[in-house]
């Protein structure tokens, strides 16, 4: 099976039905990240290059599947405008017969943003007299929102079954970063899974298992699996209930030959709070009454030797309690490393998921790695091995 871009076809005189991924972050009713729409313009500006008109797709938030000002794609349009330094026209009604009048009595070389997908809640249903809608008001089908195909939607999966449908510039771009990271990589590859449950990660740890060739766990993770091997963790966050899960995943990278790395050493406090007292112990010696809340230098040192040894990273979740300083130290220092070993051209690096984002943002490493998702839930079922409807949709 194969996707065609939205590059390789001719779009002269065409309206094209493109779902972005417009969900940005907002504070006082304003944009406080655009990454994802700067991430946009590339297929929107080649659309209009091309001769074609796009008709943009998206959603906002999580409206309840009814028609909320809060979430109003008007309040993204001012940004949208200045990233694509052209005036896009917002269509606001979400009648089905206004919006078809306002596009198709709209000039041809204006480019046109519709309100929120899911303000209908025949949306998330994949329902199809939505997606026979949205067919109707373009002549082909275009999918720039890797992000949510992972999701059977009316405006990611239904519509692309009705009309010619084709992949977008950034869609393709995750694509290719993926196939990197885990498709067909440079090897040795090394990933970096983190974050506060196993529960949460169990199908995408077993799955990495028989892909890559070292496994670091970190974060409240790790945590489940020191209890495990029967080490003190004290007040550390940790799913105990699942120590036999624990054990059967070493069990299984083992026979794999997958080299799991838990931490060597700790950095622990009474909470996860500035200012509180901190102390380091060796992985056997956390105190009862603290909480493990960072990997110690020891085991910053080993996965930088790793690194070091590997070709590819994949890194989805930051290895400690990264929001609060100083338990930031070892994402930090391990970021550091990857970017130097990026820069050097000796290791490709993937980071994806929205706190690895964050933490990675938040020192500006992101700009020095060789690609990282904004994707979300999609990149983590991606990893998982899971198949993506909206990818399976654009396959012919």
């Amino acid at each position: 099976m194969s996707r065609t871009c939205i590059s390789e076809i001719p779009l002269k005189n065409q309206d094209v039905l493109v779902r972005l991924d417009l969900n940005v972050p907002l504070e006082k009713g304003l944009v406080s990240d655009s990454s994802r729409i700067e991430r946009s313009i590339s297929t929107i500006k080649l659309i209009i290059e091309k001769g074609g008109r796009p008709i943009i797709l998206s959603h906002l938030g999580r409206p309840r599947s009814k028609k909320d000002l809060n979430f109003s794609l008007k309040k993204i349009l001012p940004q949208l405008n200045e990233k694509l330094g052209k005036t896009i026209l917002f269509c606001e009604h979400n009648s089905f017969k206004v919006m078809k009048k306002f596009v198709k009595s709209t000039p041809a070389n204006k480019p046109i943003l519709l309100e929120n997908t899911r303000f209908w809640q025949e949306e998330t249903l994949n329902d199809i007299n939505l997606s026979i809608f949205f067919s109707e008001l373009g002549d082909l089908f275009c999918n720039d929102a890797f992000s949510v195909c992972h999701r059977s939607h009316s405006s990611t999966v239904g519509v692309a079954k009705l009309l010619p449908s084709y992949s977008g510039l950034l869609l393709e771009e995750e694509l290719t970063a993926l196939e990197k990271a885990l498709g067909n990589p440079l090897r040795p590859v090394v990933a970096i899974i983190g974050g506060a449950k196993v529960s949460t990660k169990l199908a995408l740890l077993e799955n990495l298992i028989e892909k890559v060739d070292h496994l670091v766990v970190g974060g409240g993770m790790a945590n489940t699996f020191l209890y495990a091997q029967g080490f003190e963790i004290g007040q550390s966050l940790s799913e105990k209930e699942l120590a036999k899960v624990a054990i059967s995943i070493l069990e299984q990278a083992e026979r794999k030959k997958c080299c799991i790395h838990l931490p060597l050493d700790i950095v622990c406090a009474e909470e996860p709070r500035s200012g509180v007292e901190v102390s380091t112990h060796e992985v056997t010696e956390c105190p009862k009454g603290k909480m493990i809340l960072d990997a110690g230098p020891k085991t910053v040192k080993n996965i930088e030797r790793v690194f070091e040894e590997c070709k590819t990273l994949l890194w989805n979740g930051p290895i400690g309690a990264f929001e609060v300083e100083p338990f930031d130290n070892a994402t930090n220092l391990l970021a550091k490393r990857a970017t130097d070993l990026t820069c050097s051209g000796k290791l490709t690096t993937i980071a994806g998921g929205g706190d690895t984002v964050s933490a990675l943002n938040s020192k500006s490493f992101s700009s020095k790695f060789s690609y990282v998702s904004t994707a979300g839930g999609a990149f983590l079922e991606w990893m998982e091995g899971k198949a993506l409807p909206g990818i399976e949709a654009l396959e012919h």
